[in-house]
């Protein structure tokens, strides 16, 4: 669907970034931005026993100054990797594939990445083994401002913003309470469906 696409980096992105990544030939990744608060940069949705439940990655502040996302430090100052890890294995301890995702999940949540840009590199490629795909990827040298050559998806980090796809159903661990709840973080889709993830992120259609 797409010939080179331009999008920025996440925690654990939304199916809906998968699935273009997937559907394109290359991905350049936005590296050059400025950091804001309250997007996909620092936070994922997962389907918990509640329903949708925030896992958000809280970082230094930078006393008024403008920085790239990538030099953005993590704060640890509470131990928000348990909690987070915690709270995906309370969530899909007992789907189909959590298991044996687990170990390799652990490696991330066990170390202490001092900048944004390097656990965000860590979770991609997390995701992309998981998905067994081996897209082309690269960095942006500056920030992008010609956008001729690609298709620009830098939209999809706003977290109020929705990204208008069509997505099939798949069984979710709560859909029987609280029903489907679509484009959640690629991570719902894999711990649920395994080696088909792909196939499905395949399937979707934005609109």
């Amino acid at each position: 669907m797409f010939t080179n696409i331009l999008i920025q980096p996440a925690y654990f992105a939304s199916i809906a970034q998968y699935a273009a990544i997937l559907k394109s030939d290359t991905t350049l990744f936005e590296v050059h931005d400025h950091f804001v608060k309250q997007t996909y940069r620092t936070r994922c949705y997962i389907y918990a026993a509640n329903g949708k439940l925030l896992l958000n990655v809280p970082v230094n502040k930078s006393k008024g100054q403008k920085i790239t996302t990538p030099q953005v430090e993590l704060n640890y100052s509470e131990d928000w990797q348990t909690l987070h890890f915690k709270s995906l294995q309370s969530a899909y301890q007992n789907s189909p594939f959590f298991e044996y995702y687990q170990d390799d999940l652990a490696v991330i949540f066990n170390t202490k990445y001092q900048y944004l840009g390097e656990l965000h590199s860590a979770c991609h490629h997390f995701v992309m083994d998981a998905l067994q795909e081996n897209s082309k990827s690269s960095y942006t040298k500056e920030y992008t401002i010609d956008t001729q050559n690609v298709t620009d998806l830098r939209t999809f980090i706003n977290a109020k913003k929705q990204v208008v796809i069509d997505t099939p159903d798949y069984i979710q661990m709560f859909d029987d309470q609280h029903g489907f709840l679509p484009n959640l973080s690629v991570l719902d889709l894999i711990f649920m469906e395994g080696p088909s993830s792909a196939i499905y992120l395949n399937k979707i259609r934005f609109l």
